[in-house]
């Protein structure tokens, strides 16, 4: 079962997204928070699994609860929720460890989508929101490229292939298929990736990837 902890200050919204949650047989919502600091407490004091926290809470918001989160239940995947789409709530969500992003009018499908890749160790950013990350990289300038071409230089080539298809947006299956590997093997690479990288999580590497030209 996946446990999952959702945060959001308006109780409609909360019953709404339990609804959704509760129609999945291996997902079990284990908590509710009506702020990001009641969220982080409850994080600490019970497992989770994954935290869906909307962006606009009092006391402490969505993106400052990923950002303690990352700090001290590094193993708590997050999944922001949100009515606003701006390119700098989507910048500052995968900087402060968000493996997912998807905005509140996205179909009911999607959040159990989001849930169980983030859970999985993947990454999942609703399309809307991934054809701004894309426009975002395209409008990088020179320097940016060349430091993301810094960063990857002192890769070894089969960790160039995988962070390569990571830019792509492939899935570890996928890149295991790609490179005749096994998931798990992937799964070795790409925690190798980021800790070797300096990285949060497969987000930000495949932003890295496209930046140094590896994902076409």
């Amino acid at each position: 079962m996946i446990r999952v902890l959702i945060a959001d200050d308006e109780p409609l919204m909360r019953a709404g997204i339990k609804a959704i949650l509760g129609t999945a047989e291996d997902i079990e919502l284990v908590a509710e928070a009506g702020d990001g600091r009641e969220a982080v407490q409850i994080a600490l004091e019970r497992r989770v699994d994954v935290a869906v926290l909307d962006i606009r809470m009092p006391r402490l918001d969505g993106l400052g609860a990923a950002r303690e989160l990352r700090s001290v239940a590094p193993s708590v995947r997050v999944v922001i929720l949100t009515t606003f789409g701006e390119d700098d709530n989507i910048v500052r969500a995968l900087s402060d460890g968000a493996a997912g992003f998807l905005l509140k009018d996205s179909a009911p499908e999607e959040l159990l989508r989001a849930v169980r890749a983030v859970h999985s160790g993947e990454a999942y950013l609703s399309p809307m929101v991934t054809s701004r990350v894309v426009g975002m990289v395209a409008q990088a300038g020179q320097p940016r490229r060349q430091e993301a071409r810094r960063q990857v230089a002192g890769l070894t080539e089969r960790e160039v292939e995988v962070l390569a298809l990571l830019g792509l947006g492939m899935s570890n299956a996928d890149v295991g298929q790609r490179l005749h590997m096994s998931e798990a093997t992937v799964k070795t690479y790409v925690s190798r990736l980021l800790a070797k990288l300096g990285l949060t999580n497969r987000v930000q590497a495949a932003l890295l990837a496209r930046d140094a030209g590896l994902a076409g």
